[in-house]
């Protein structure tokens, strides 16, 4: 990036303590404003990564509001505790006065007063907060998605880099594009109001990392990042985890699918709908890895097509489990309108479980060639996702094939060490930058 890119200002460029050599162990601050442990790329992002880093010989630090992550055990966990309004049991719950205790907790409260989702904002000032007085504890920052107006003071003081999955202006044109009225697509253009925000930091960041050429494009286009501030680096799995069980059998007609029930973004309804013409010719049953909200829309639906006996949602199991739930099924589905990378759709293909995707936003880039890695649909298209998992149920000899080109497309291309070998490429970029200002500043 050129000289005239947005580096913190010269007065902090160099704050961050002793330069680092190319090849020293860095001390790295991780941010997550949440990090569901089983269930969301978000978690398992932040599980993975900071242990395959930790693997390279660096010391990783985590901070985190909840949902706290799981993290390996050579990992600390710094908790800065939100107000958690949206926490599982009583989600947009109204804090109480006695729970206000910081400027950070007021800031939360007068934004969700708002009807804006207030995390990312009041997360990035309490990570600032905190770092300010650990200067000299770490290299670098390391942000994953929270992109709150923090995070610019953090770069101030501690060279920064960001990693955005995809824009989640997506998010927020599918929902409002599925509202049944004005009145909703209100609420929902407030609630989603904090993604102004992070184009804002977006733009202002060194370096974004982006996890696969479609989001670059889009993070471009929609929040008006300029190309040569992103940089690719995939996600990985752990190919010693999801990979084949043998010893598991396949159950005829099971299907499983990621999914958090109610987000327009994953296409559950589609599946729903696709099985339920199925169902008229075969015997099909289904397995959602996530929770389906009690009289959410996706509930409603499941009993609208007298679907109840024939799909079980689990949510809360260990690794373990989910790559056994794959080896006991026939076919993975990814039926998302839109994915900015797909962790389900490479774990299904690291397990060597055919899968079925739809050609939403990078599932295309990610999963490889219709009929021999994967078998595509449509995005948003009830009719052609059943023909792609009919298609495969029908071809057993082709599913076969599919599984084990699928594993080693996963193992050639996305693995969790390959994923932080090339994020530590990153981060040494950034602090060259920042070593290359801080010299051409002193010397002016």
């Amino acid at each position: 990036m050129s000289e005239s890119g947005p580096v913190s200002a010269s007065s902090n460029a160099a704050s961050s303590a002793k330069p680092v050599r190319p090849d020293e162990p860095l001390r790295l601050a991780y941010l997550s404003y949440r990090s569901k442990p089983t269930v969301g790329g978000q978690g398992i992002y932040t599980r993975h990564l900071t242990k395959a880093l930790v693997d390279l010989g660096h010391s990783v630090e985590v901070f985190s509001g909840q949902p706290y992550p799981v993290l390996d055990e050579r990992i600390s966990l710094t908790k800065l505790p939100s107000l958690d309004i949206f926490n599982d049991h009583y989600p947009g719950r109204f804090p109480a006065y006695w729970e206000i205790k910081s400027k950070a907790d007021i800031l939360e409260l007068a934004t969700f007063s708002t009807g804006m989702f207030p995390e990312p904002l009041a997360f990035s000032y309490r990570a600032l907060k905190t770092l300010e007085d650990r200067v000299g504890d770490f290299d670098l920052v390391h942000d994953n998605q929270c992109l709150g107006y923090g995070i610019l003071g953090i770069d101030k003081i501690i060279p920064t880099l960001v990693t955005l999955h995809h824009p989640i202006t997506v998010d927020r044109r599918l929902e409002m594009d599925a509202a049944p009225n004005f009145r909703k697509r209100l609420s929902i253009g407030r609630w989603y109001g904090f993604v102004k925000m992070q184009g804002r930091v977006a733009q202002r960041m060194p370096r974004i990392v982006v996890v696969s050429e479609n989001s670059i494009q889009d993070i471009h286009d929609d929040m008006g990042v300029d190309m040569d501030r992103m940089r690719l680096v995939h996600v990985g799995v752990d190919p010693d985890l999801f990979k084949p069980d043998p010893s598991v059998t396949r159950i005829p007609g099971r299907l499983i699918t990621t999914a958090s029930a109610d987000v327009e973004l994953k296409g559950l309804k589609f599946l729903l709908e696709a099985m339920a013409k199925l169902r008229t010719e075969r015997d099909v049953t289904l397995t959602v890895i996530g929770k389906a909200k009690p009289g959410g829309p996706s509930a409603k639906l499941i009993e609208k097509l007298g679907l109840a006996d024939h799909i079980q949602f689990v949510t809360g199991v260990p690794d373990e489990r989910i790559v056994e739930l794959y080896a006991e099924s026939e076919l993975a589905v990814v039926p998302s309108l839109y994915e900015g990378f797909s962790l389900p759709a490479v774990e299904a293909m690291g397990s060597a479980t055919p899968l079925v995707a739809s050609d939403g936003g990078a599932l295309p880039e990610v999963t490889g060639v219709d009929g021999e890695t994967v078998l595509r649909c449509k995005a948003g298209d009830v009719d052609s996702l059943r023909a792609a998992i009919e298609r495969g149920l029908s071809n057993p000899e082709l599913l076969a094939k599919m599984g084990p080109a699928g594993r080693e497309r996963v193992s050639e291309l996305y693995t969790w060490r390959q994923t932080a070998m090339n994020t530590v490429d990153q981060y040494r970029e950034v602090l060259d930058m920042r070593a290359d200002r801080a010299a051409f500043d002193a010397k002016n």
